[in-house]
């Protein structure tokens, strides 16, 4: 006799049980630690927060970059200043001004004009030349012109990849630790706050932006905390290497998703 297996009624739906770590969590949770590191090396030697950071958050979510990227930037320029206001040199400021404005606009322009996939790559490019810089042997003098040009180079890397340290850190990078942390984070601080403008004015900085900086600030915050701590003992040499490394293969590694995917 054949036997036959009933099948069940069209009504019934089976669901499939969630994971235990939902993904949504779980891209809250990388973030978050992505930003802590980023927080605590940039506390600690001057910068690190946004080409540590940029690249993964764009693999996670590109909505993270740039908005709510430097939206959180702004914050940790703040504390730090509040930290090392003393050692700022405000003497660059202006020159620094001159180049960012016109930057901020060019950057702005590649953000609307170019599609999500080329955007990508150039995202790539840029934090790859930020990693070049960074990594440079060459030496400038902070005079108008060269703060002038970092700051113009600066402006097009805010607004395309959250990274506007390295030019000017290439410019700084012969002053004292507590110089060039304080130093640049005033640049970054106003940087930051016209790239943000420029983002509002562009419609790339809205509701969902907003969100997802909230989500970031716990671990930005604890890591200052934490580089109030060690960043008079932290090995700049090695951290500097570490995070160039890193980020220049996650910036190798966006490029190659768009090229390849």
């Amino acid at each position: 006799m054949q036997l036959w297996r009933a099948r069940p009624p069209d009504s019934v739906r089976f669901v499939q049980a969630p994971p235990l770590l939902p993904l949504e969590l779980l891209e809250i949770v990388t973030a978050s630690v992505v930003i802590f590191v980023g927080a605590t090396l940039q506390g600690s030697v001057g910068f690190g927060l946004s080409l540590v950071a940029a690249p993964i958050l764009m693999l996670l979510d590109p909505r993270y970059v740039p908005g709510p990227l430097l939206a959180v930037s702004i914050l940790l320029t703040i504390l730090t200043l509040w930290r090392e206001h003393r050692h700022v040199d405000f003497g660059g400021i202006g020159p620094v001004l001159i180049g960012r404005l016109p930057g901020t606009l060019i950057g702005l322009w590649l953000l609307i004009a170019l599609p999500p996939r080329e955007m990508s790559v150039t995202f790539g490019v840029m934090l790859l030349a930020a990693v070049a810089m960074s990594a440079s042997p060459l030496r400038f003098e902070p005079t108008p012109r060269t703060l002038a040009g970092a700051g113009l180079l600066s402006g097009i890397m805010s607004m395309t990849t959250s990274a506007g340290g390295p030019p000017l850190a290439l410019v700084y990078q012969s002053s004292a630790g507590a110089t060039l942390r304080a130093t640049l984070s005033g640049h970054f601080l106003i940087g930051a706050a016209i790239s943000l403008v420029a983002l509002r004015g562009g419609g790339r900085l809205g509701e969902s932006e907003v969100l997802l900086s909230g989500l970031l600030v716990p671990g930005l915050v604890l890591g200052f905390l934490v580089s109030s701590r060690i960043r008079h003992r932290l090995d700049a040499g090695y951290t500097r290497r570490t995070v160039l490394l890193v980020s220049g293969a996650a910036g190798a590694a966006v490029i190659l998703r768009e090229l390849i995917g």
